[in-house]
């Protein structure tokens, strides 16, 4: 029966139910056309630029191996999350193991990571590139891209693990329903038993890290191109620099826009959950 709490015993599984408001047969039938639309065209879009960069040798520069890379993060983060929402669509809600929920929280929070410190090399790529043009050539290799593309991907999934171990040393003997479409951190923490004061720090410390250090190299990073393109003479020369960058200034947008977006849903959840909660008390 959905909605039973496991108060007795150890949580071994989790209830995904969906958002408050989007449960019924309709909206549900809408956001999976919606989602499996979108989800199509990141896999058909991603996997052609991929097979470009392959296909073409002229492309195999530190520029479009960056962009090559976070074409398979797109691909994987949307693997990790869209299919298991498009099944929640599908039927009223999904159960979840207990280890296979923390999985996907981990794969979801590390490939986030690793897209904000990916982000943040294409910066300096970019950085390399426009202020010091004579350079560039020996500075950024595809064999120096690719091994500080393998640490991006290390310190993203370290950072992951490390806030997902602070949260499985707390306990879930509580309610094992999760308000979302799929399993996030943010809604895992608010199911733990016991004081998640240091955990929330922890995580809070951790995530602010990961996403103000790379905005901050970035922004660094812009201004010094801005003021380098600002003293070339030619307009045209200095129309293509901008351009350059324009695609990748698109991307980071987009990608600290949504994040930001994901938090404020989260928060809100989280309210919506604890005044549930408050008002389940009363009765």
């Amino acid at each position: 029966m959905l909605g039973s709490n496991q108060t007795s015993s150890a949580v071994k599984e989790f209830i995904i139910t969906g958002f408050l408001g989007f449960r019924d047969q309709e909206s549900r039938r809408y956001l999976f056309g919606v989602f499996l639309t979108v989800y199509l065209f990141i896999l058909v879009g991603n996997i052609l630029l991929i097979v470009i960069f392959l296909s073409d040798r002229t492309l195999h520069t530190p520029m479009y191996i960056l962009v090559c890379g976070l074409a398979v993060l797109d691909i994987a983060i949307t693997t990790n999350t869209v299919p298991s929402m498009l099944v929640l669509f599908t039927f009223e809600y999904r159960v979840v193991p207990f280890a296979a929920c923390f999985t996907q929280t981990t794969f979801w929070l590390g490939l986030c990571s690793t897209e904000c410190f990916l982000l943040a090399l294409m910066a300096y790529d970019r950085y390399i590139a426009i202020c010091n043009p004579l350079h560039y050539p020996n500075l950024m290799s595809n064999s120096l891209i690719t091994k500080l593309m393998v640490c991006c991907w290390v310190f993203g999934f370290l950072c992951a693990i490390v806030t997902v171990a602070v949260l499985l040393r707390l306990s879930f003997c509580g309610s094992n329903q999760i308000i979302h479409c799929f399993c996030d951190f943010g809604s895992l923490m608010f199911l733990a038993c016991g004081d998640i004061q240091i955990t929330n720090y922890v995580a809070l410390g951790i995530g602010l890290s990961v996403l103000l250090i790379p905005m901050a190299f970035i922004l660094f990073s812009y201004m010094q191109i801005i003021f380098s393109v600002i003293k070339i003479a030619s307009t045209e020369e200095r129309t293509k620099a901008f351009y350059t960058c324009g695609t990748h200034m698109l991307v980071i947008s987009v990608f600290f826009l949504t994040d930001e977006l994901n938090d404020s849903n989260e928060l809100e959840v989280i309210e919506v959950e604890d005044e549930e909660s408050v008002e389940g008390g009363f009765m």
